[in-house]
């Protein structure tokens, strides 16, 4: 049996069962991603230490989500790149068309010196649903809003 500080996060299977339900219901899913040295994107693009990619297969090829990177190929003003985002690091996934999806929580110290339990990572990776406000009518990819999906 598996010990409560064993236990994997849920955060990559969270990622994956949101990605399906904005591709199976023709939404764009999006994912905001709070950039540090371990994130492997375009630097141009990041804004405020965070970028929001469009993961929707559609822009993507050889997308993974795996349980400890989101990895795929994409263009960046018609270059190609390779992009590596650690789980860790996702601040949020979404649909672009309604903001609905959900956030999680990224500490703004590096990978290396966070240092928590599976219980303390499992407890922080539950999506904080007080205090989110309405999605806009005209969602922002580089702002979501997200609301609670029923």
């Amino acid at each position: 049996m598996i010990s409560s500080t064993e236990l994997p996060s849920t955060r990559p299977y969270l990622i994956r069962a949101l990605y399906d339900w904005c591709s199976e219901n023709g939404f764009t899913p999006y994912v905001a991603v709070k950039v540090d040295a371990s994130v492997q994107v375009p630097r141009e693009y990041v804004q405020g230490g965070e970028i929001v990619l469009n993961v929707s297969m559609d822009a993507t090829s050889s997308l993974k989500l795996g349980n400890d990177f989101i990895e795929f190929k994409a263009r960046f003003g018609g270059k190609p790149r390779e992009i590596m985002v650690p789980i860790h690091r996702v601040m949020a996934i979404y649909a672009r068309e309604n903001g609905q999806g959900m956030a999680f929580p990224v500490s703004d110290e590096p990978a290396e010196s966070v240092a928590l339990t599976a219980v303390e990572t499992e407890e922080m990776a539950q999506p904080e649903v007080d205090g989110v406000p309405p999605a806009p009518t005209t969602p922002s990819p580089s702002r979501p809003t997200l609301k609670r999906i029923k």
